[in-house]
């Protein structure tokens, strides 16, 4: 500790993560509805997940996105996070703008998620609600594409 004092945490040791503010071209956000086991809800979420070796978190946002959505854009990357004071993840923060669906969804077994458009006024509201585990990631990128 910063007085010299020793303490026991509970780290959780989690790898490198992205999640892409990602709006088409008419303007719309695109979210992956899901179910999530921690809070044992259904949450409207960026599309992300883990970076795998090899890959830039760019790579990452883009494969993310197509096999959660069955979008592609252009991809940006913005800047790296911490993702929890006690926890090993960095997380990336990815924009993709110009967006327009090309394919159909590719999830993996455990993966279910509904694609939902929103405007960019509903998903400024929508992160006030509590109810998205990448509300840093989205007003980052909002901020860097000038939407706040």
């Amino acid at each position: 500790m910063p007085n010299g004092e020793v303490s026991d945490f509970y780290i959780k040791k989690e790898g490198t993560v992205v999640a892409a503010l990602a709006i088409t071209k008419d303007q719309k956000v695109i979210l992956a509805k899901q179910f999530r086991p921690g809070p044992k809800e259904i949450l409207l979420e960026l599309p992300g997940g883990y970076v795998d070796e090899g890959e830039t978190p760019k790579q990452a946002a883009e494969k993310e996105l197509l096999e959660e959505t069955g979008y592609k854009g252009n991809a940006e990357f913005v800047t790296s996070i911490i993702g929890d004071g006690y926890s090993t993840m960095e997380k990336n923060c990815v924009v993709v703008t110009d967006c327009e669906k090309v394919s159909e969804q590719k999830l993996e077994e455990n993966e279910f998620a509904e694609v939902v458009l929103m405007s960019i006024s509903e998903f400024r509201e929508l992160l006030g609600n509590g109810k998205n585990s990448d509300v840093e990631v989205a007003y980052i990128g909002l901020d860097y594409l000038k939407l706040l």
